[in-house]
């Protein structure tokens, strides 16, 4: 079994933040589950493109307001507690903080190793261990 706390997290490796984000690392590859679990806080009045070209990624928001913009059509989805999102298509897309920070459960497939952070492009690098 494995049981992780957020207190064990913060601060660590397995925490990454950048200026609009940050991301806390429950579950990695090396956990073996097939997938990978964050917490991820999106700061309030940020906009942050991603674009997953090597992952699918399922998202599920537990506080906070904001809203999700798809690339390709310019469609605009309000986010609010208990809105969930999946990026199946790989989809891009920009991720806007509203007027609080977001606090967003997600799930990577396959799972990260836990030092990606996006590149120029919003892209994960898929990293092999």
């Amino acid at each position: 079994m494995i049981v992780r706390t957020l207190d064990e997290i913060i601060g660590t490796e397995n925490e990454t933040k950048s200026e609009t984000w940050a991301s806390r690392r429950y579950l990695l590859k090396k956990d073996g589950m097939g997938f990978s679990f964050h917490e991820t806080i999106i700061y309030a009045g940020t906009e942050t493109h991603i674009h997953y070209k090597n992952h699918l990624e399922a998202v599920f928001c537990v506080g906070g307001d904001g809203e999700i913009e798809t690339v390709s059509d310019g469609k605009i989805y309000p986010i609010k507690d208990g809105t969930m999102y999946a990026l199946d298509e790989n989809d891009e897309h920009y991720l806007r903080g509203g007027k609080e920070d977001m606090r967003m459960i997600c799930v990577f497939n396959p799972p990260i190793v836990g030092t990606e952070t996006h590149d120029e492009n919003g892209v994960y690098a898929l990293i092999e261990d």
